[in-house]
């Protein structure tokens, strides 16, 4: 259960809805599926003719027939509450969305990994034999600064994930003889866009070669998998949200996880459930607005130092609350002993640590909200929980916060806030499904009064995207 801190809003949530454990859920689409894949939800992603351009070229790569081909669908996800507390040991929600990574690949028949990219120039090889270090990515890195461009640092650093994945797969003691011939895409213009891009290609790969190995393995071993791909071959320090997301969400549910225990929880909205004549319950469409901000998570040292800063927070209320023992964690002191000791703390440090404990307090609200089919509730709290992250996290910048504003601004909006971390990408919006074209119209007119050059570099039908929820990663 979640920690006894919540206990008095959990004891109200239980008497909403039934929370089901990893090993009794009954929804998710599962890791691998035989015969015709028919998409979730309002919209089919991936189409029959993206599966199938896909399948053609892995098959011209490797000169084997197109239906030996196998294809990853790995979705984007989106955190509508639960912002930054990831990796504090929080309790966070989250979907997918329709849209995100294909892989399609083939198993090579000996240790080789051939790997084509429908982002990036180049090719990736390797071996299957290789020791994957740690230090690999940075060297692969810097070899690319060494170069002289951005262009070339992306052509030798995309291929990382693979290898992480590897890497991850190989400190857990998992057997990999097989290699694998590849091509990856992503949806188009939604790298670098705070979808958690990276985390769904590193799933995508780890099940690639799971499946290539013939290797079974669970949801929530391939979370530990892909944090290992990102914390320790990668490094960047976030927490486990994003490939719990896309590991375990489920269409129709919102996917609530608690970061210290690692349990996670489905909870259906009431109109999923096929109650289409619950009056309290509205369709509801999913906005990306783009920013035209792109930079790599792991080059922006504001990520890292708020992780460090919250940390640090922990690490001084624990100190003064006598549980200096502990891991400096802000999920590891209780609300009372926040409450008591915050005084100590400074201004800055007090405002990762306020954002903290409203943050779990809004999720835990918006479980209810969500539950009950109160999506005007639930959009408040997202708007809150952008809010926040703008004066307490002091995530964002400019663009991104000008976004958020227009967005609350829009006809037909719930909710908005920030997508990822905060410092690059896209905002995301619950909108009335009737109203999502007049409000995507909306940001459209509006944001480039106020950002002219970066709404330039934008195609203006890409600048909204209206999405529907999906489902979790699968092979088929």
């Amino acid at each position: 259960m979640f920690e006894s801190s919540f206990g008095s809003a959990l004891v109200l949530l239980k008497r909403c809805f039934s929370f089901c454990s990893v090993e009794c859920v009954e929804f998710p689409l599962p890791l691998s599926v035989q015969g015709d894949y028919v998409p979730m939800g309002a919209m089919c992603w991936p189409s029959e003719s993206e599966l199938n351009l896909i399948r053609t070229k892995v098959a011209e790569m490797s000169g084997r027939d197109s239906k030996e081909v196998r294809v990853v669908v790995s979705p984007y996800r989106i955190c509508p509450l639960g912002a930054h507390i990831d990796h504090q040991g929080g309790i966070v929600s989250a979907m997918t969305i329709n849209k995100g990574i294909l892989l399609g690949f083939v198993p090579s028949d000996d240790s080789q990994v051939l790997i084509q990219s429908g982002q990036f120039k180049g090719e990736v090889r390797f071996s299957v034999d290789e020791e994957q270090l740690p230090g690999n990515a940075a060297k692969l890195n810097d070899l690319g600064r060494v170069k002289g461009s951005s262009n070339s640092q992306e052509e030798c650093s995309w291929g990382n994930y693979a290898r992480g994945a590897l890497y991850a797969l190989q400190k857990r003691g998992n057997c990999i003889k097989q290699g694998i011939v590849g091509f990856i895409c992503g949806a188009e213009g939604l790298d670098s866009s705070g979808l958690s891009s990276s985390a769904a290609v590193g799933v995508a790969y780890l099940l690639a070669f799971e499946s290539a190995n013939k290797l079974i393995v669970s949801p929530t071993e391939n979370i530990e998998y892909d944090r290992l791909i990102e914390n320790e071959y990668l490094g960047l320090k976030n927490g486990i949200l994003d490939q719990s997301a896309i590991l375990l969400s489920s269409y129709g549910c919102l996917t609530c996880m608690n970061c210290k225990t690692k349990e996670h929880r489905l909870i259906r909205c009431p109109e999923s459930n096929g109650n289409h004549n619950n009056e309290t319950t509205k369709q509801f469409k999913i906005l990306l607005a783009f920013s035209g901000l792109k930079q790599a998570l792991i080059s922006n040292p504001g990520y890292n130092s708020r992780v460090a800063e919250c940390r640090e927070a922990a690490k001084v209320l624990l100190q003064a609350s006598g549980n200096e023992g502990l891991e400096p964690l802000l999920s590891n002191v209780e609300p009372e002993a926040y409450e008591e000791h915050k005084c100590k703390l400074d201004p800055n440090l007090a405002r990762r640590a306020e954002h903290y404990f409203s943050e779990n307090k809004r999720v835990l609200k918006g479980l209810e909200a969500w539950a009950s089919g109160n999506m005007e509730d639930f959009g408040k709290l997202i708007s809150a929980s952008g809010l926040s992250s703008i004066r307490n996290y002091e995530s964002g910048c400019e663009p991104l916060i000008q976004l958020y504003e227009i967005l609350l601004k829009a006809p037909g909006v719930y909710g908005a806030r920030f997508s990822g971390a905060g410092f690059r990408g896209c905002c995301i919006a619950f909108v009335d499904a009737d109203r999502a074209l007049d409000a995507a119209s909306f940001v459209r007119e509006e944001y480039p009064k106020l950002q002219p050059e970066l709404a330039s570099q934008i195609d203006e039908d890409k600048m909204v995207l209206i999405c529907d929820a999906a489902d979790c990663a699968c092979v088929i």
